[in-house]
């Protein structure tokens, strides 16, 4: 018989050792990390990295409104001029004090960082002064009303720590000094990125002592270590697997329709296109994807709601719009188009390619949830009104920079945004650095009148006006078949039971938001 003070060690020893794996939390990431640099490379992965060390002026909540983060406040003085009041007694990690200086430094960091994707979100910026040390203003040539929506995407550094690194710097860490919920350990590229709390962190300090964020793409394998219990919770659930974690008591489940439309992008600027040829594979002189009348072909190929229904398992929507419907500018007049192979034929013939045509279909094969899948499927209905499509995926890693770089003529994207007329900007509008205008606009997509409307709407603080404009600019790119929307996702994570979360229409995955 165990003495009753030695059973009472060894429950409390229990209790203690019980506490500290509690403190612990492992989650399983769907998509590679590449940079820990804040001002480097505009991807979501690394993105969620940083708002777990850093910190914006503005923050956006789990239905994507934008809430105070660093500024406690904001408001616009007159058409051209606003104004940030900053919060007192926010620490860096380092102890030392955040103030405007900060947040002017780290702008202009984000303007200038050499190769940075970051520097469309301040270019408008023509002043910025810090009025004392908790107000900054700044200023824009003209009126523009997308100030505090543009600095979410600016995350704030420390002068001190950052004033001359490199991106290298905060790879390695010796840069990585934030204001956010946790404080930077590790980062092992393709493998783990590893986190302490902060338990100054103004927000209210998180529940988890050190957070492990392991990379693990391959979507068995995320399952399999959540199953295994080498991790506590993973995102992007494989949609085959949605049904059993359903019926294990041992998982719980988080889901909200995402602000992510997929859709494809179409070479629309170019004679050839690289990857568009005749059905004997011979290069075609002439771009069918030029022609509205062969995108909008595309567009009726395509049956949405069986992918949802057979690819998708359900967990997505069919997409009429650039954006999803709680969003700002959502245009619900316009419906998904209806899965027509006849009308598709049709229109193919009427644009002179009544025999079809050959193209390749690129896509990442681990970024979005079925993304190869998706692209297998949208082959295989084009065929069927003769366009013969190969399918082509690549690493989200690989598939970027070419994409970006004009190597593709059809090719897959997903993007997510706070509203429509944001993602027109980014997405359609004609390229213009100075305004931060189709810094993702693949297709080289231009239309005038698109862009007039996105000036009026930017410029104008009336908010149900500038979402009837973003409406306007809507209707007009999605006549032209501008591109061609897909399905807005269901973004779902799974953990351990015990675990909770509030899912986020942004699909952030934050240790900080877990209970």
């Amino acid at each position: 018989m165990i003495p009753p003070i030695f059973g009472l060690f060894a429950l409390l020893g229990a209790l203690a050792l019980n506490a500290v794996q509690a403190a612990d939390l492992r989650i399983g990431m769907a998509a590679d990390i590449t940079s820990m640099d804040p001002h480097a490379v505009n991807i979501t992965p690394n993105n969620n990295i940083g708002w777990h060390v850093f910190d914006a002026l503005v923050h956006v909540d789990a239905d994507a409104r934008i809430v105070p983060g660093l500024a406690q406040s904001w408001r616009a003085l007159d058409g051209t001029t606003w104004e940030f009041r900053l919060r007192r007694d926010v620490r860096f990690h380092d102890g030392s004090p955040f103030t405007a200086e900060d947040v002017l430094f780290s702008i202009e960091r984000a303007e200038k960082l050499p190769n940075g994707q970051y520097a469309s979100f301040v270019q408008r910026l023509t002043e910025k002064r810090a009025v004392d040390p908790y107000t900054v203003r700044v200023k824009t040539a003209t009126p523009y009303a997308m100030v505090p929506y543009d600095l979410n995407s600016i995350f704030i550094v420390s002068k001190k720590a950052a004033a001359t690194a490199s991106p290298e710097d905060f790879n390695s860490g010796k840069a990585m000094v934030g204001t956010g919920p946790f404080r930077f350990t590790r980062f092992a590229r393709g493998d783990r990125v590893e986190l302490a709390k902060n338990p100054a962190y103004w927000g209210g300090a998180p529940a988890w002592d050190k957070v492990t964020f392991r990379i693990i793409p391959n979507d068995p394998a995320r399952i399999a270590a959540l199953l295994s219990g080498d991790v506590d919770a993973i995102e992007a659930i494989p949609t085959q697997d949605l049904a059993r974690l359903r019926g294990d008591k041992r998982f719980g489940l988080a889901q909200k329709v995402s602000w992510r439309t997929l859709f494809f992008h179409t070479d629309q600027y170019r004679d050839p296109s690289p990857f568009v040829t005749d059905r004997a594979g011979k290069p075609l002189a002439k771009n069918p994807l030029r022609d509205a009348n062969v995108r909008l072909a595309i567009s009726k190929a395509i049956n949405r709601q069986a992918i949802v229904e057979r690819v998708m398992e359900n967990a997505a929507v069919p997409a009429s719009n650039l954006v999803s419907p709680p969003v700002f500018g959502h245009l619900a007049s316009i419906k998904p188009e209806a899965y027509d192979p006849e009308g598709a034929k049709r229109l193919l013939a009427r644009a002179g390619y009544a025999e079809g045509f050959a193209m390749t279909l690129h896509a990442p094969n681990n970024r979005y949830v079925n993304d190869d899948q998706i692209a297998q499927a949208v082959a295989q209905m084009l065929a069927r009104v003769g366009i013969a499509t190969k399918v082509e995926t690549l690493p989200i890693n690989v598939y970027l920079p070419r994409a970006r770089n004009g190597d593709f003529s059809f090719s897959l994207l997903g993007w997510g945004s706070f509203s429509g007329d944001l993602a027109l900007r980014a997405l359609l509008a004609a390229p213009d650095a100075g305004k931060g205008y189709g810094a993702w606009n693949w297709s080289h997509y231009a239309n005038a009148a698109l862009d007039k409307l996105l000036d009026q709407g930017f410029a104008t603080v009336d908010e149900k006006k500038r979402e009837a404009i973003a409406r306007e600019a809507a209707a007009i790119a999605l006549k032209d078949q501008a591109l061609v929307p897909l399905h807005h996702q269901i973004a779902i994570w799974a953990m351990k039971s015990g675990i909770s979360y509030v899912a986020r229409t942004d699909e952030y995955t934050f240790a900080h938001h877990m209970k």
